[in-house]
């Protein structure tokens, strides 16, 4: 068991089941959403915060937190986040939307106690007093989760006043966990999973790794349509020509289906199913917790169906 479960139990937090399962639902009204996101990463994020900000008649959008992360294309999770933070506002900037946009983490977290302090987790902490279990605030994660992890550890309630939605880890039947915003902060990770937020997981590998999209695609559908399209578009075929050129190839633009389950119609986009939170372990598994709560687990992506909504909310088509 999660070493802080007892904590929120002692304070009262949890909420009733009949709750709970009502929250792990989609919503079937206009909701408020925030996104956190280590935008500057790939070139999916910037995809999924276009989406959100073109689907405003169903998700209002309060807030954006950038999250770490540490790759070829940043020299640490500090220098990450930053970078996350100004592609959001260039993200902002082309769809001629004004939002309001927090830096978070500079680091990881060290341990599952201590949370890594950064405008993002006190904004979430704060912002989360403002709702409730019957009208919760949407957290979208599409990077580590760390902000939303150190949040909750600044003010449980958080775990209470939120659904959390992330894109995050592999598959339950892939052999390891070791995706990309996953490994890089298990601490947190295990936090999320375990700490009875109403929580909905989107797996990488062999669930949303069926979301790709091709360079003609791109072409066709994006390119010259408006000024955020064109820019998508250049910029993903940009990034696969550097690796891909001459040979055809698709990329991977998973990070929408996070943002897309919060608009999901009877399954036209997605399939998920309930099942008790299993808890990452440090070794790259999941582990099952007899007394985890449950959590939604999305197992099948229509492709088609979903990039039908993208491009005609994106593009106008």
């Amino acid at each position: 068991m999660y070493p802080g479960f007892l904590k929120f139990i002692e304070r009262g937090m949890f909420m009733i089941n009949e709750q709970r399962l009502k929250n792990l639902e989609i919503p079937d009204h206009r909701v408020d959403v925030v996104l956190d996101t280590d935008a500057y990463n790939e070139i999916d994020d910037q995809f999924a915060i276009s989406y959100l900000l073109r689907s405003q008649d169903k998700l209002n959008t309060v807030a954006l937190y950038a999250a770490p992360f540490h790759n070829s294309r940043s020299d640490g999770p500090c220098d990450g986040m930053k970078k996350s933070y100004d592609e959001i506002l260039k993200l902002l900037s082309l769809a001629g939307e004004e939002k309001p946009v927090f830096e978070g983490s500079e680091n990881y977290l060290s341990d599952e106690k201590t949370p890594v302090d950064s405008p993002a987790a006190r904004d979430l902490a704060r912002r989360a007093e403002e709702y409730c279990p019957e009208n919760p605030l949407y957290v979208v994660a599409i990077g580590a989760i760390t902000n939303v992890a150190s949040a909750i550890l600044l003010n449980p309630k958080v775990a209470q006043n939120t659904v959390v939605v992330w894109l995050g880890g592999h598959a339950l039947h892939y052999h390891d966990t070791r995706e990309f915003n996953m490994f890089q902060d298990v601490a947190a990770a295990r936090i999320v999973f375990s700490c009875g937020v109403p929580f909905i997981q989107l797996p990488c590998m062999g669930v949303v790794s069926s979301f790709t999209i091709s360079k003609p695609e791109l072409e066709y559908w994006f390119e010259g349509k408006n000024p955020l399209a064109d820019y998508l578009a250049k910029n993903a075929i940009s990034a696969a020509e550097k690796y891909a050129s001459g040979k055809p190839w698709t990329r991977v633009i998973w990070d929408v289906t996070a943002v897309a389950w919060l608009l999901d119609d009877k399954g036209r986009f997605m399939r998920s199913r309930l099942i008790k939170a299993p808890v990452p372990t440090y070794d790259n598994l999941y582990e099952e917790d007899p007394n985890g709560s449950y959590m939604r687990y999305v197992y099948y992506i229509n492709r088609d169906e979903l990039m039908h909504d993208l491009v005609k909310k994106i593009a106008g088509e």
